[in-house]
């Protein structure tokens, strides 16, 4: 069977002989299993490269993105990327990446492979999404003064849907230990300022600062690469004083400031780990909810919710 006669069988398309054929049992199991085929190839093609849906968990993006939506990511804006895993697995294999329409932009509401935690070369559970709002791109500085984001100086866009939980501001000086970048003396509420890395920026490497930089460092590598030898800084082994970054990054926060676990605890998205950017929701309703309380289920849906864009 040829692709274009595939194609026909696929959208149903048959010829003026086809329809008068009578087929055999044999010949319609054939029939229907191609037509199979090529709706499983079709659905893993829109899948990898062009849109997805996925679940939200979590409530770190409420009130902009509610518990129980399901998103819709467009893959191919930043640039679709092919299989990083074997089905049901955290196996790696080889994959590439389309060419981007564009990059992601201040605001964007992105969907990413979750990097780990600060003091991970990688996630326990590689191949997790996390969707966060982008604040930083790179070369960015950030700083948050009293729960309120600044970006190179200057007041960060507000999100129509923010939404804080938690009171009042944390002072400056009181030191959350779960901060990114390990050792600094911030809180989720006063951080910073911290430059977002970008591809080429050249940092200066000592004892004293090694501890901020060098997870992303090691990440670069896919290994721990970065040691302290007395006072002076190793990269795989060879005394160094500076560091230039082959990647950029980005800095992502949840629109739920007191409530998401998000780059100010675990640090910098990578590049190759943006997945797309969520724009609307598709549907919703309550996910506590289980499917054996049925028509509780059903009344739980959030009309208002349905193809809701995303902003």
């Amino acid at each position: 069977m040829s692709f274009r006669s595939g194609l026909k069988r696929f959208f149903g398309i048959k010829t003026e002989e086809e329809l008068k054929k009578v087929k055999t049992p044999k010949e319609k199991v054939k029939e229907f299993i191609e037509s199979l085929l090529f709706a499983g190839i079709a659905a893993f093609f829109i899948i990898t490269f062009i849109v997805q849906n996925t679940r939200i968990p979590t409530g770190s993006m409420e009130d902009t993105i509610l518990v129980g939506d399901f998103v819709l990511v467009n893959k191919f804006i930043y640039g679709a990327e092919s299989t990083k895993y074997i089905p049901f697995t955290q196996i790696e294999i080889p994959h590439f990446r389309l060419p981007a329409i564009r990059e992601p932009r201040r605001k964007d509401i992105v969907v990413f492979e979750f990097p780990g935690m600060r003091h991970q070369l990688y996630s326990d559970e590689r191949g997790v999404n996390y969707v966060k709002r982008c604040i930083g791109l790179p070369g960015d500085t950030i700083q948050i003064i009293n729960k309120v984001v600044f970006v190179n100086g200057k007041q960060f866009w507000i999100p129509p849907h923010i939404d804080y939980i938690s009171g009042p501001a944390e002072p400056k000086g009181i030191i959350e230990p779960r901060i990114f970048p390990l050792g600094m003396p911030w809180n989720e509420d006063n951080y910073g300022p911290l430059i977002v890395p970008k591809k080429g920026y050249t940092i200066k490497l000592t004892p004293d600062n090694v501890e901020q930089w060098g997870m992303t460092i090691n990440r670069e590598f896919g290994k721990i690469v970065v040691a302290v030898d007395g006072s002076q800084v190793t990269i795989e082994g060879k005394p160094v004083t500076s560091y230039t970054f082959k990647k950029n990054y980005y800095f992502m926060m949840g629109d739920n400031r007191d409530d998401s676990l998000d780059s100010r605890y675990w640090g910098f998205v990578p590049e190759d780990n943006i997945v797309g950017e969520a724009f609307i929701t598709l549907f919703s309703w309550d996910r506590d909810i289980p499917f054996t309380d049925f028509f509780r289920l059903i009344g739980s849906i959030r009309p208002d919710r349905i193809l809701f864009l995303l902003h």
